[in-house]
C-alpha cells in the first residue's frame, strides 16, 4: 500500500516556512522548555546537539495556507492522485473520497508543533493546548537532533518505492517517541517494564489517543493505519533496536529497507537480514504509476476485506517483495501486481486469503484452472496464478475492468531478483 499518507504526516508540516525572525532557543520563546529538554534528549540518544535547535511561532492559518500551496505543486498533486486512484480500485477508500481535501483536514487538526529540517527551524503552532505544546516540543526536538546526524529532508523523499518510504519514516518517527516515552519514564530502565500492562498497552494507548480527533476518527481503515504505522510500528522496532545495543545509538547508518525488516526482529536482527527480492516490470501501455506495497500494505488490503486480523498477518507473512502498475484503460483502471513469496506456502496462504478477498469485494468465488484463478464479477475480472522465478514462488495478479483483457502484461519479461 502506499506510504504516501504516512509521509505526509510528518513531510508536508516539516517543510512549512516562513513566519517571524527565527532566535536561538536560549533567548526564544519556551525556552526553558527546551533548555531542560536538551540535556535529557542527548542522553537518551546517545549524542550531542551540534548547534542549538531554533523555534518560532506559527498561526495555524499560516500551517493550512502552506497544505494548500502545497497540494496545488504538480508534483504533489499527481502523487495523490495515484495513490486515491490506486486506493479507490482497490476499494480502500470511497469512491466519492477527495483525498488531497482530506489530508489538509486531517493534518491541520493534529498539527501542534513540528521541525523543519529546510529551515532547521522547530515550529510550535500559536494557540495550541499548552498541555500538549511541551509534548510535542520535545518529540520535535529529537528530529532536529536527528537532523544533525541524517539529513531527514532527503530520508523523506524517497520515491517510487513506497514500502521502503513507510520503514524509513517509521523509524524517524519511531525514535521521537520511543525516547520520549523513555524520558518521561525517568530514563533509565525498560519501558515496557514500567507501563501497566506492558508495551502492548502503550501501543493501544498511541491508537486511542488519536480516536479523539474527529476528522482523523472519520477516516477509512487504510488512512488511519498508515498514519499510526510510523509511530506505533516504528516505536516497537526503536524498543527493539535499543535491547540489541547496549549504549545510545542513532539508527541510521543501517536503516531497515522494508516494513518487513521494520516489524520483524528476526527479518533485521537476525543472523542475515531478509531483505526484499527486487521486482522489476517490463513497459506496460497506459501505466499511470508503478509502486510497491510492501508487507504492511499487503496486510492492510487482506484485513479490509476480510476482517481478520491473524489470517491478514499470516497470510502477509512469507512476503519477499512486490511491485504493480496502476494502469489506464479505455473502461477504467487496472492493476498489476507481483508479489514474491519466500516459500511455496507462504504464496499458497496469500492466494487463498486472496479467494476471500474477492469473495467479500465482489461476491465471487474463483473459477480454478491448474495454478489459475479467476474471478469475474459484473465488474471487474480479477486473474491470479502462480509461477516459480529465480527459485521463489511468484504471484502474477491482474485486476481489470469485465470486458477488458487481464493480458496487460509480458509475463516472461518480469525480472524478479532474490538478494
Amino acid at each position: 500500500m502506499k506510504r504516501f499518507a504516512s509521509a505526509w504526516l510528518v513531510a508536508v508540516v516539516a517543510m512549512v516556512g516562513g513566519c517571524r525572525e527565527s532566535a536561538p532557543v536560549g533567548t526564544g520563546p519556551y525556552a526553558d522548555k527546551v533548555a531542560a529538554d536538551v540535556p535529557q534528549i542527548e542522553h537518551a540518544l546517545g549524542v550531542k546537539f551540534k548547534t542549538p535547535p531554533k523555534l518560532q511561532i506559527k498561526t495555524r492559518d499560516q500551517v493550512r495556507d502552506f497544505l494548500v500551496q502545497k497540494l496545488h505543486e504538480p508534483d504533489t498533486q499527481k502523487e495523490i492522485a495515484n495513490e486515491e486512484a490506486t486506493y479507490k480500485l482497490l476499494g480502500l477508500i470511497p469512491d466519492t473520497m477527495h483525498l488531497a481535501n482530506f489530508f489538509v483536514r486531517v493534518l491541520t487538526e493534529q498539527i501542534i508543533g513540528y521541525y523543519d529540517p529546510k529551515t532547521k527551524i522547530l515550529y510550535v503552532v500559536q494557540g495550541a493546548p499548552e498541555e500538549y505544546v511541551g509534548i510535542t516540543i520535545m518529540h520535535e526536538l529529537i528530529h532536529a537532533l536527528q537532523d544533525q546526524y541524517a539529513n531527514l529532508d532527503s530520508l523523506e523523499r524517497i520515491t517510487g518505492d513506497d514500502d521502503r518510504a513507510a520503514a524509513v519514516q517509521a523509524v524517524i518517527e519511531g525514535q521521537a517517541t520511543y525516547e520520549q516515552l523513555y524520558i518521561m519514564a525517568g530514563g533509565a530502565g525498560n519501558i515496557a517494564a514500567q507501563l501497566p500492562g506492558g508495551w502492548d498497552a502503550m501501543r493501544e494507548e498511541i491508537r486511542e489517543s488519536q480516536k479523539t480527533q474527529p476528522v482523523f476518527s472519520s477516516a477509512p481503515m487504510v488512512i488511519q493505519e498508515s498514519l499510526l504505522f510510523p509511530y506505533i510500528n516504528g516505536a516497537d522496532f526503536i524498543r527493539r533496536w535499543n535491547e540489541h545495543h547496549k549504549h545510545p545509538t542513532l539508527p541510521f547508518d543501517s536503516l531497515p529497507v522494508s516494513t518487513e525488516e521494520l516489524m520483524h526482529d528476526a527479518a533485521y536482527f537476525g543472523p542475515r537480514q531478509d531483505v526484499p527480492s527486487i521486482v522489476k516490470l517490463p513497459a506496460i501501455p497506459g501505466t499511470i504509476t508503478e509502486n510497491d506495497f510492501g508487507e504492511f500494505g499487503t496486510r492492510l488490503y487482506l484485513f479490509k476485506w476480510t476482517n481478520d486480523q491473524d489470517r491478514s498477518i499470516r497470510a502477509s507473512n512469507g512476503w519477499d517483495g512486490d511491485r504493480y502498475a496502476l494502469v489506464k484503460t479505455p473502461s477504467g483502471n487496472a492493476l498489476a501486481w507481483v508479489t514474491v513469496w519466500d516459500s511455496p506456502g507462504d504464496a499458497a496462504e496469500f492466494m487463498s486469503a486472496i479467494d476471500s478477498v474477492q469473495s467479500s469485494r465482489l461476491d465471487v468465488q474463483p473459477t480454478v484452472t491448474g495454478d489459475e484463478r479467476r474471478y469475474l464479477s459484473n465488474t471487474r475480472t480479477v486473474d491470479m496464478t502462480v509461477r516459480n522465478m529465480k527459485g521463489r514462488p511468484v504471484v502474477l495478479y491482474v485486476d481489470v475492468p469485465r470486458g477488458v483483457s487481464t493480458n496487460l502484461v509480458d509475463w516472461a519479461k518480469v525480472q524478479v531478483t532474490p538478494r
